[in-house]
């Protein structure tokens, strides 16, 4: 008899646990540091081309989106020698930070998806490292400021960096999101990891979305969306068996139409990957860019409204 109700007490408590840790991820996360995220507009995703297809990259990227650039010049961006051309594409619906390296680029450079600004490098840098990230390089002068690169639990990179006078951007017309793939086995980590340092909330957990979103209609995946004053994050938990072109998207960008979008990209020189489908509240597809940067689009249904 008494074996019997061990047994039970100790079920009890792990279910307990479980369902714990199944609350936590659905629940704001309150990170232990300041807070250093300025404001989404300020989240870029980087994109690094060839020199050669730099200018028609960009050029294609204004054509579908509209918006601004800033002058275009060759830098040294990171901590040892290298020589990059590099300009910031400024649309309503996110901002890109486009580099065509006309060097080799030194390791770990490319591997990060996004830059973050933050209103303090080492403050972010040391907040970062005790929500469990790793710094994969140490902070560094730029010719504008200062940046470091890290990364989350599940492999995902990204760069932090800091101006040495503050940059003002307009707010966007539609924040996008960071798509980002993780193992089942570190999405934990990786939630936590990320929350407690973007002071983020879980917006939406789905464990069974549909699979037409990455590419595999007849099946479900986990999908989970964060948001922060970073901007968006969608997490998609998968077991790597991706058809091309998922996993390699980075970025989801609203449109308010995306038909309309489509048009314009495809008369700016992208082309469509992925067809445009319904799935929930939007419908989406992916294209590629000249120059080979692949991006989601996606627009809210009017039956739903996008996170």
């Amino acid at each position: 008899m008494r074996m019997k109700k061990r047994v039970c007490t100790v079920a009890s408590v792990v279910l307990f646990f479980q369902l714990l840790g199944h609350f936590v991820l659905a629940q704001t996360v309150q990170g232990s540091g300041m807070e250093v995220a300025v404001a989404p507009q300020y989240d870029t995703t980087h994109v690094y081309v060839s020199p050669e297809d730099f200018d028609r990259f960009v050029a294609s990227l204004i054509a579908t989106f509209g918006g601004t650039t800033t002058k275009q010049g060759v830098f040294t961006v990171t901590p040892t020698t290298s020589s990059t051309m590099s300009q910031l594409v400024l649309t309503p619906v996110g901002t890109v930070s486009v580099f065509g390296f006309k060097t080799p680029s030194p390791y770990p450079f490319g591997v990060e998806r996004s830059g973050y600004l933050v209103t303090d490098l080492d403050g972010a840098v040391s907040a970062a490292q005790s929500a469990g990230a790793d710094v994969l390089v140490t902070p560094f002068n730029d010719p504008i400021g200062r940046d470091a690169v890290i990364q989350w639990p599940g492999g995902v990179a990204m760069q932090l960096y800091w101006h040495t006078t503050p940059p003002s951007y307009k707010p966007l017309a539609s924040v996008p999101e960071n798509r980002v793939y993780v193992s089942a086995d570190r999405v934990a980590a990786f939630v936590q990891s990320f929350l407690a340092f973007s002071h983020g909330k879980v917006i939406a957990d789905n464990e069974h979305a549909p699979g037409v979103e990455i590419g595999r209609p007849k099946d479900t995946y986990r999908r989970i969306r964060i948001q922060s004053n970073f901007g968006k994050v969608t997490v998609l938990v998968t077991d790597g068996h991706l058809p091309y072109p998922y996993g390699r998207e980075m970025t989801g960008y609203e449109v308010s139409d995306v038909d309309e979008t489509l048009v314009k990209a495809k008369a700016a020189g992208a082309s469509v990957l992925v067809p445009s489908y319904v799935a929930d509240d939007r419908t989406a597809t992916i294209l590629q860019f000249p120059g080979g940067y692949v991006a989601e689009i996606h627009s809210p249904n009017k039956q739903g409204s996008a996170h």
